[in-house]
């Protein structure tokens, strides 16, 4: 597959606070190696060239880890929508398949990027990567109709009937360039945090009549990690993943 057109964005602003640890939070290892260093050397070896990392004011060390890639700064942690706009500068005259990656994602393989990078070229203006675990708990849930992705609802926010739902959100998605910062420029923030959320893209799109799909990743590949609980486990996953 030919990836000369594709772009990424990796979030890495995120803070190592609940590690218990002064290392920013993509930095944190899995088996000896950065978080972040298993995406963009994915990424790089799919041959996409246009790599795009988020990174905090005082994210020198996960801006010397991504180089020769560039940075851009949020100054502001104002959701994960306004996160993937800080990249609109670096990225404005992106037309292919972007993708926007959490950097505590280690694991997502090049298979599943391609599949999403495929539906995005098939005509889909948003593509979310979803998972089926076990156990959906607390994981905001992807609603289906078909192959079409209606919404996303947070768990929080879900019926009794959508919490039966087994498909839940990873939180990674794909995005056609030419429509990318249009519909994150429709994002607000008239919510409890006032934050802008990425999930609310498929509602943007789809009133902008535009098409959002969802693919199925493994539970395990999609795996991230906030404690050093998810650490160990992402490191267990890491040593067991070609028996997934």
């Amino acid at each position: 597959m030919n990836n000369n057109d594709v772009a990424a964005i990796v979030l890495g602003a995120g803070k190592g606070t609940r590690m218990k640890s002064d290392l920013p939070k993509v930095m944190m290892p899995v088996h000896g190696k950065p978080m972040i260093r298993y995406i963009i050397d994915t990424l790089s070896g799919m041959g996409i060239h246009e790599i795009v990392t988020v990174i905090s004011p005082e994210g020198d060390l996960v801006k010397n880890e991504v180089a020769p890639f560039q940075t851009v700064v949020q100054n502001e942690q104002l959701g994960t929508g306004h996160a993937v706009n800080c990249a609109k500068s670096a990225l404005a005259s992106v037309m292919g398949p972007v993708l926007v990656v959490f950097g505590d994602t280690p694991l997502i393989t090049a298979k599943t990027f391609d599949e999403t990078i495929r539906k995005i070229r098939e005509g889909y203006a948003v593509v979310v990567l979803g998972f089926k675990p076990l156990d959906p708990a607390r994981y905001g849930r992807l609603i289906m109709n078909g192959d079409e992705l209606t919404e996303i609802v947070e768990f929080k926010d879900a019926t009794d009937e959508q919490k039966l739902i087994n498909f839940c959100n990873s939180g990674c998605m794909g995005f056609d360039g030419r429509y990318l910062f249009d519909i994150l420029g429709k994002i607000g923030n008239e919510n409890a945090a006032h934050e802008y959320y990425l999930t609310d893209a498929i509602k943007i799109a789809r009133q902008m009549g535009l098409k959002a799909t969802a693919i199925v990743g493994n539970s395990r590949e999609i795996a991230s990690a906030n404690t050093r609980e998810e650490l160990a486990q992402l490191e267990e996953f890491y040593k067991d993943r070609e028996n997934w």
